[in-house]
């Protein structure tokens, strides 16, 4: 994807991203993806960490919040071009005068956007379930990540969509890649806690970046230069996936088009 496309058509994308959200307060596996699931996950640890201290607590409501996200990304917005397919739409949208991606990328920012009550709800579950004072001490800092991880989670996403529909052999492995990112990304425990040589992998993840500047900045306790240096990494990361993902839609849609059998590519 071309990032100009994502300037010249910020009004698509909100729309598509208001109707997507629209439609998906209606699907109850969306709910339990980004609501119930995180805030499963929040009870277990809080529980297991009551009285280890505030900063233990912060860490579990982001890590909550992250698994959240990255469930959304990996199960909603990895099948939204099957889902348009399903419905019969995705032969309309191709003929669309937008861009395909342009829309994919509306639908992936409604999903990244939604996804962002799980953390909300971890929050609310620390301060009235368990007790803790929960306080934001470097909120810009905090803010700044927030917006950083939603555009890496959305330009990761972008890669996830055209892989699935075209790959279908990945998309087997789609259940069993939730978990393991939830530990090699460090969302509830830090990554130096796994064998060495599970480093490297956590390095090629873009949700171990985001998870890292958001445990940085959460607590105001996070070294500047690690911050500074988990800022670079998803910004990285997000402009080599929206060029893998612009390849990966035009070799969808151009396989698509000459074979002329939309709704089984």
């Amino acid at each position: 994807m071309k990032f100009k496309n994502l300037i010249v058509y910020w009004r698509t994308i909100l729309r598509v991203a208001e109707i997507t959200l629209r439609h998906q307060w209606n699907d109850s596996f969306i709910l339990f993806a980004i609501l119930v699931q995180p805030m499963l996950i929040a009870i277990l640890a809080l529980f297991m960490l009551r009285g280890s201290g505030e900063n233990y607590a912060m860490f579990v409501v982001v890590g909550s919040g992250l698994t959240g996200l990255w469930s959304s990304l990996l199960f909603i917005s990895g099948n939204s071009i099957n889902g348009e397919r399903w419905q019969g739409t995705l032969e309309s949208l191709v003929a669309a005068p937008i861009p395909f991606e342009v829309i994919i990328f509306g639908k992936n920012l409604a999903n990244v956007v939604q996804s962002l009550l799980s953390m909300s709800t971890s929050y609310l579950l620390a301060a009235l379930l368990f007790g803790y004072t929960l306080q934001m001490s470097a909120p810009f800092l905090f803010t700044a990540s927030v917006f950083l991880s939603i555009f890496a989670f959305i330009s990761f996403g972008l890669i996830i969509a055209p892989l699935f529909i075209m790959y279908r052999g990945i998309q087997q492995w789609q259940n069993a890649m939730e978990f393991p990112v939830y530990i090699l990304a460090g969302f509830l425990f830090p990554i130096a806690l796994l064998p060495n040589w599970t480093t490297p992998v956590s390095y090629i993840l873009p949700p171990y970046w985001a998870a890292r500047a958001l445990h940085e900045t959460s607590t105001g306790e996070g070294d500047l230069q690690k911050i500074l240096l988990a800022w670079g990494m998803m910004l990285i990361f997000s402009i080599v996936d929206l060029f893998i993902s612009s390849k990966l839609f035009r070799k969808m849609l151009y396989k698509a088009r000459v074979d002329a059998t939309l709704e089984t590519v």
